[in-house]
């Protein structure tokens, strides 16, 4: 007896069909202000296994810490193209990279200032809804006032925050670990 698959059992892999527009590894194109980094990483899953069909997509605020978005009441620089946003499909070792700028700080729902942050969801095959995380910069003193960080058992915080590359501050390291005891912090 044959029984067709109903649309919760067919999850995917399907980015590439009319997504592959928002594939950008250059979240800095169009920009006219802010400190360049390149973030690299792997997806690993509970046996510290790279996972091969995952996409990162990735939203944040330019350096002023305005959205390339109708509802962001602020202006973006002037003479900026910045979009802001950006998908990054995962290479068959589960590496990734992108360039992107520094965001500044934006107002959190209780009205705070956060610290300089990146919105990361992870899809991948077998997940039925993503993951929604957060990469926050090293050694950025707002990160000790942070809304959403301070909720985040203090020995899980680093799940969270990007490592300094092996001499270059220019580059950051930031792994994303679905299971474990290493397990990237996923907010709701």
């Amino acid at each position: 007896m044959s029984v067709p698959t109903t649309p919760s059992q067919t999850v995917g892999p399907y980015f590439s069909i009319g997504f592959s527009w928002l594939d950008r590894s250059d979240l800095a194109e169009g920009a006219t202000e802010g400190t360049r980094v390149t973030l690299w990483g792997r997806v690993l899953d509970g046996a510290d296994q790279p996972v091969p069909d995952a996409v990162l997509e990735i939203w944040q605020a330019d350096a002023q810490g305005r959205y390339a978005h109708p509802d962001d009441v602020g202006e973006l620089a002037t003479g900026s193209k910045f979009f802001g946003f950006g998908r990054v499909p995962v290479k068959d070792t589960g590496e990734f990279s992108f360039t992107t700028i520094k965001p500044g700080r934006v107002a959190g729902p209780d009205g705070r200032l956060q610290a300089p942050h990146l919105v990361v969801s992870v899809f991948m095959r077998g997940l039925l809804r993503r993951l929604v995380t957060r990469i926050y910069f090293p050694e950025d003193p707002a990160n000790e006032t942070d809304s959403a960080l301070t909720l985040v058992p203090s020995h899980r915080r680093r799940t969270l925050i990007a490592q300094a590359g092996a001499g270059d501050k220019e580059t950051l390291v930031w792994d994303v670990h679905l299971q474990g005891k290493e397990e990237t912090v996923f907010f709701e």
